[in-house]
């Protein structure tokens, strides 16, 4: 991160950058846990780009700028660079077993999974996507599929379910919208005497952030410069 103008205010999305540069660091062994503990603190405490920079410049630089704000819904995902690519795959099949597409991969223009008698899991939470226009089809017969999405993800669910179910749920607090620059992502199929369940669910990494950055507003409740609490 480089300012012409130290002066300038960081925003949300620039402070959660640096702490994901000084989460990749303490990862690779780059800085010990006390340390990247300070440079986190200071972190959120910063309100200017002069502040931000010296707490990366001995660290490699990010791979990717952020270009999103925080939302409500806690998310600084980058979606135009999640975009684009060549797909790692773009099907499931289980069969008296189950099949699991979840981490970092890319999804196809079209992914089509089939579960009988089985089960199938499809986290597109770490994902990235070939294309802006995704369609995901899900059929299953006595079995069952489960896609999760991430909070701020475009998703419509269209299915049909005849003795069994087909929908979208959330266990959280929040209803966030969908992010701009978001891809667009319809689920769809049929579901016999079995279920296909969306599910919008923050990852373990959107999940920490969210509780350092409570931690350090219950801490210091007048170091803020009008930031938005996230939930």
């Amino acid at each position: 991160m480089t300012s012409e103008n130290p002066d300038m205010r960081a925003s949300d999305a620039e402070r959660e950058r640096i702490a994901e540069t000084l989460r990749e660091a303490v990862a690779e062994g780059r800085l010990e846990m006390d340390e990247f503990e300070q440079r986190l603190d200071a972190t959120y405490r910063a309100r200017t780009h002069g502040e931000l920079e010296p707490l990366v410049r001995d660290l490699p630089a990010p791979a990717r700028p952020v270009t999103g704000e925080v939302s409500a819904g806690g998310s600084s995902t980058d979606w135009p660079a999640r975009i684009g690519g060549s797909a790692t795959s773009s099907g499931g099949f289980a069969f008296w077993g189950g099949f699991s597409r979840k981490g970092h991969w890319t999804v196809g223009p079209r992914f089509t999974a089939f579960a009988m008698w089985g089960g199938g899991e499809i986290d597109l939470r770490e994902a990235r996507f070939a294309e802006r226009e995704v369609v995901i089809r899900c059929f299953t017969i006595m079995g069952g599929i489960q896609v999760t999405v991430p909070p701020d993800l475009d998703v419509q669910v269209r299915g049909l379910g005849l003795m069994g179910g087909f929908g979208e749920h959330s266990k959280l607090d929040d209803d966030p919208e969908p992010a701009p620059g978001s891809p667009r992502v319809r689920v769809t199929g049929f579901a016999l005497m079995g279920g296909v369940g969306v599910e919008r669910k923050r990852s373990k990494a959107q999940k920490r952030r969210l509780q350092e950055q409570e931690r350090l507003r219950l801490q210091n409740p007048d170091s803020g410069d009008g930031r938005k609490e996230l939930g």
